[in-house]
């Protein structure tokens, strides 16, 4: 629509200016871009927030895989273009002379654009992250500790926007999204952590639960991508645009299509339901150690550990299904190893050490 094509244009504009006047931060933007990337969910803020307080870390997936799989159907639904490609086939440029965009590695994002992942995965954490660390103020009854609670409030919502308008900017900036689409990414993002904030009954989900949660959301979004296939709507149209356009073949990673983020967020899920409904999560996290200061540092520094190890796997990506059922896979033994078994594996260093002092 002529309304549309006006915004994008305007859009373009500003990422012009950004990627001219801006050049000199292109190093600090490029990072936060991979701040606000989902995948750090996983492998670090979650392993960071379970073992200091796990009510706020599952609350943390939950937010993460929900938050996800509602902007795959925002996306869907709303069939927005990313601006790397829109500029080289929109009609409104006079005579061809369609504007230049620069592109980098992290640019040729293959979904739909609207609304950002990126600022959406982003800003829901967060929300997630100074929720849970005000909660740890709110009780301060006093005079001067109603103060400080006022002051760190100020400080820490500060923080929260200072992070999400640099990921908002960095998105913009690499020609991936158009302002609009990250600032509706935001605002998404923080109604879905709203949300959750009334959602006990994640703390108390069986296994069953999250096996059936998993199985909705995988049966949802593939039935609404093959009964708008049926009518000749192709849900995937944005990938051939991406390898059409993409300034560098190699910058084009499967990881970022569609159905590769909805299988990532199931595993995830998934192995945060395994892990909490284990024997070992019992044992350990809930045992006589799980209050100890040392055990939990300890458990926070091996599963970082641990987490960077799995960066070293790289899933095949030469068939498409076999490269899902492995980053399934992957995605479950991420939080499962934070839940479970580094939790399991400290508890028992720590009972071997007390019984040979003792």
């Amino acid at each position: 629509s002529t309304k549309m094509d006006l915004l994008h244009s305007n859009g373009v504009l500003i990422i012009q200016h950004l990627q001219r006047d801006y050049r000199a931060y292109q190093d600090f933007l490029n990072f936060m871009s991979h701040v606000g990337d989902p995948r750090n969910i996983f492998s670090i803020y979650f392993p960071l927030w379970f073992q200091l307080n796990q009510v706020v870390g599952t609350k943390m997936i939950w937010v993460a895989v929900i938050g996800d799989w509602f902007n795959l159907i925002f996306k869907w639904i709303l069939f927005g273009h990313r601006p790397y490609w829109w500029v080289q086939e929109t009609m409104i440029y006079p005579n061809q002379s369609s504007p230049c965009l620069e592109q980098f590695p992290i640019t040729c994002e293959t979904g739909p654009g609207s609304p950002s992942g990126h600022a959406m995965g982003s800003s829901c954490v967060w929300y997630v992250m100074v929720t849970a660390a005000l909660s740890y103020t709110v009780r301060w009854k006093d005079k001067s500790a109603v103060t400080l609670h006022r002051l760190t409030r100020s400080f820490l919502w500060s923080i929260f926007w200072i992070i999400q308008i640099s990921v908002c900017i960095s998105r913009v900036f690499i020609a991936t999204h158009f302002p609009h689409q990250v600032i509706l990414g935001v605002f998404a993002g923080i109604l879905v952590a709203q949300a959750f904030e009334r959602t006990p009954a994640i703390q108390t989900a069986s296994l069953r639960m999250y096996m059936k949660t998993n199985l909705f959301l995988f049966i949802f979004a593939l039935g609404f991508y093959l009964v708008l296939k049926l009518l000749d709507i192709d849900l995937l149209w944005s990938v051939p645009k991406a390898k059409k356009w993409c300034a560098n073949p190699d910058w084009i990673n499967i990881d970022t299509t569609p159905f590769a983020g909805l299988v990532r967020n199931l595993g995830a899920l998934f192995g945060l339901g395994l892990g909490i409904n284990s024997e070992m999560f019992i044992t350990s996290c809930k045992g006589k150690n799980s209050c100890k200061i040392s055990f939990r540092i300890l458990c926070i520094a091996a599963s970082l550990a641990t987490l960077q190890l799995y960066n070293f796997v790289t899933i095949p990506t030469y068939t498409e299904y076999l490269f899902y059922i492995l980053s399934f896979c992957k995605s479950a033994a991420m939080p499962l190893t934070v839940v479970a078994l580094v939790p399991y594996c400290v508890h028992s260093l720590m009972r071997t050490t007390e019984k040979k002092l003792n």
